[in-house]
């Protein structure tokens, strides 16, 4: 039987694969919530193939994805599936998403996994499993001076102006610029490689969360939620940036 870190690794790699394969033949796009909250017959079928997978795997284990599925389990460990992150962008033509899950335990996330198809990289780790890229080691997190750092997040139009707009002016003042590129998983592979610094965003779903999580917390960084203007709030990066941005959203 394969080990979860290898069985994580091919099912982000296989998942990945077959939603290229999908969209490169043409996409069907449905509305979810919102104009950009979509859904496509790619990530469907590629949270099918995980699950299926994993029911032949990690039979006592229970299964959580983002298009649908609840599977109960006996075992205290829950996979969580992302079978494509960022879809918008997906649907939309752009390369910045991928193919992400998490093995959650019963006190903490255990591993997250992730792949992106655009440049073939993978990467899984976690609190006790020190994260990798393509198998290599990545580098301890860098210290950037507050006015150096790069935030990622998103923060949807309707709450500027709000209480919860006002918590993320607090936060913008812990970094020094700013992107908004559409798949959080993809913005914490950049923080785990040292490209940006920490991601803050509110109501972030697990399956958003947690895979990204568990690999900057294995590069050693850290990953709160930090309840504030009636939202909870993710806040992942390198310590200090995580420390300073979750005081910022707490001091309203």
């Amino acid at each position: 039987m394969l080990a979860d870190a290898a069985l994580a690794t091919e099912l982000v790699r296989d998942a990945a694969a077959l939603a290229a394969r999908i969209r490169e033949a043409g996409l069907d796009v449905e509305r979810k919530t919102s104009g950009s909250d979509i859904v496509t017959q790619a990530d469907t079928a590629a949270e099918r193939l995980i699950v299926e997978r994993l029911r032949a795997e990690r039979p006592d284990d229970a299964i959580v994805g983002e298009e649908g599925t609840s599977q109960p389990g006996t075992s205290g460990r829950t996979w969580v599936i992302d079978p494509v992150d960022g879809t918008y962008n997906f649907a939309r033509g752009s390369d910045w998403w991928c193919s992400a899950l998490a093995l959650d335990g019963a006190d903490d996330v255990l591993l997250g996994a992730v792949h992106h198809a655009a440049s073939g990289r993978t990467w899984v780790g976690g609190p006790d499993l020190r994260s990798t890229r393509d198998g290599a080691p990545l580098a301890p997190l860098p210290e950037t001076a507050r006015e150096a750092r790069c935030a990622t997040t998103y923060l949807h139009p309707p709450f500027y102006g709000s209480e919860v707009g006002e918590a993320f002016t607090r936060a913008l003042g812990q970094v020094g610029t700013l992107r908004m590129l559409g798949s959080g998983t993809m913005d914490c592979m950049a923080i785990a490689g040292g490209q940006w610094d920490v991601l803050f965003q509110h109501s972030v779903a697990d399956w958003d969360r947690l895979p990204g999580a568990a690999i900057v917390r294995g590069a050693g960084g850290d990953s709160v939620v930090v309840r504030t203007a009636g939202v909870d709030w993710t806040v992942t990066g390198a310590p200090a940036a995580v420390a300073d941005v979750r005081a910022a959203l707490l001091d309203g």
